[in-house]
């Protein structure tokens, strides 16, 4: 037993990015995670690169610290199992529609049928309540809808474009991951299950329009939307005379010591650009332009020398590759290695957080499609004669 979520079970039904990473935090947290998936597994299981079959390296890093069971929820035999595991479990959550659940008959009202303890969880695109309740939505589609690709061309690209990660999956994500922790508190305290709702749309546009409302906070407003910090032009890592360099002047101190470093304090001192929070938040652009200017008589090496003895906040640019091999992350064993099963020796991340009492779980690889559907059925009171039933009317495949 270890992790602060020992001795809770998760029923994982979702797929691609999003829910799985939700659910991978879970496990890390030290909850029993049984990943129910189609017969066909999660598509993003053949993402490569990859050494064998139905283990590429996204399913690798979403996957992590759980069962697999294969169940086919469109075959009654199916839902009946998959409720008989939700009798016993904490926690169900699922991404695709609430339609296409109500459709399988796996609502809310079905599965608190078989477990009115249950936290049921839906991580989907769009709140139910609004016009948009039935769309389909990607990391893509709610970047979009959200208006990062639109931020990125303000801020200075050249055409709109979405941010090169799967942004909107993980902190949707992230919210899941509070979402079902906060719901099993409250049943820890009332004994009372519940659903809950995770939408992406509402969830992101929360994170971009704590930034961007800007003016349009005030009604009638006080000027137009969007923070003017975060979309000047100049807010990228500054060119150097050999590279890139990271650089935050933000606060008086932090200002008044980079002008003392390039010889001239007497612009912070008397220039209006220059010698307030306020002044510098009003003409950004100015303020960065001169930065940027600055930068150019120096390599990155020096300027990191001496930003650093000046307690500037600063920080090289780094690539992937150099974030792979970076010296603090592997010298907390944040990037480690381990050896799984059947993919060999493997390069994985571990759990981001730290906890004195209760230390998150041992990592144990990603399942092979269908590993542990025999032992989770034996658990969910299947003999070995019905699991074999089972595999035989293709509603569950159990491997060699």
């Amino acid at each position: 037993m270890a992790g602060p979520l020992a001795g809770t079970t998760v029923i994982d039904l979702t797929t691609v990015v999003m829910g799985p990473y939700a659910t991978q935090i879970l496990g890390d947290l030290g909850a029993q995670v049984i990943k129910i998936a189609a017969p066909g597994g999660d598509n993003v299981r053949h993402v490569g690169p990859m050494r064998n079959h139905g283990m590429g390296h996204m399913f690798m890093h979403l996957n992590r610290n759980k069962k697999s069971v294969v169940l086919d929820l469109k075959q009654p035999a199916g839902r009946e199992a998959l409720l008989r595991i939700a009798a016993k479990a904490d926690v169900l959550i699922y991404n695709i529609r609430p339609q296409a659940m109500q459709r399988l008959r796996l609502g809310y009202a079905d599965v608190a049928a078989a477990n009115p303890r249950i936290i049921y969880v839906g991580a989907y695109g769009y709140g139910q309540q609004g016009p948009y309740a039935t769309r389909p939505a990607y990391d893509d589609l709610i970047q979009g809808m959200t208006g990062i690709p639109w931020l990125a061309q303000q801020a200075g690209s050249e055409d709109p474009r979405y941010i090169p990660a799967t942004l909107a999956d993980r902190i949707v994500g992230l919210h899941a991951v509070y979402a079902v922790t906060t719901a099993l508190y409250h049943r820890e305290r009332t004994g009372e299950g519940q659903s809950v709702e995770v939408p992406m749309f509402e969830c992101m546009s929360q994170m971009v329009l704590g930034d961007h409302l800007g003016g349009r906070t005030f009604d009638p407003p006080l000027g137009p939307s969007g923070y003017a910090r975060v979309l000047a032009p100049e807010r990228r890592p500054f060119r150097t005379r050999d590279g890139y360099v990271c650089v935050l002047m933000y606060n008086d101190k932090q200002w008044q010591s980079f002008f003392r470093l390039i010889g001239r304090e007497d612009l912070f001192r008397d220039d209006p650009r220059f010698n307030t929070h306020e002044n510098r938040s009003s003409r950004i652009a100015e303020a960065n332009a001169f930065v940027a200017g600055e930068m150019l008589n120096r390599t990155t090496a020096e300027w990191l020398t001496a930003l650093k003895e000046a307690d500037i906040p600063c920080a090289p640019m780094n690539s992937i590759d150099s974030v792979i091999d970076d010296e603090h992350l592997n010298r907390t064993g944040f990037i480690r290695t381990e050896t799984h099963p059947s993919e060999g020796v493997l390069r994985t991340t571990g759990a981001a957080t730290q906890w004195s009492r209760t230390p998150t779980a041992p990592q144990c690889g990603a399942p092979r499609l269908g590993e542990h559907g025999g032992e989770v059925l034996r658990s969910a009171g299947y003999s070995d004669d019905e699991i074999e039933a089972l595999a035989a009317s293709g509603v569950t495949s159990v491997p060699d």
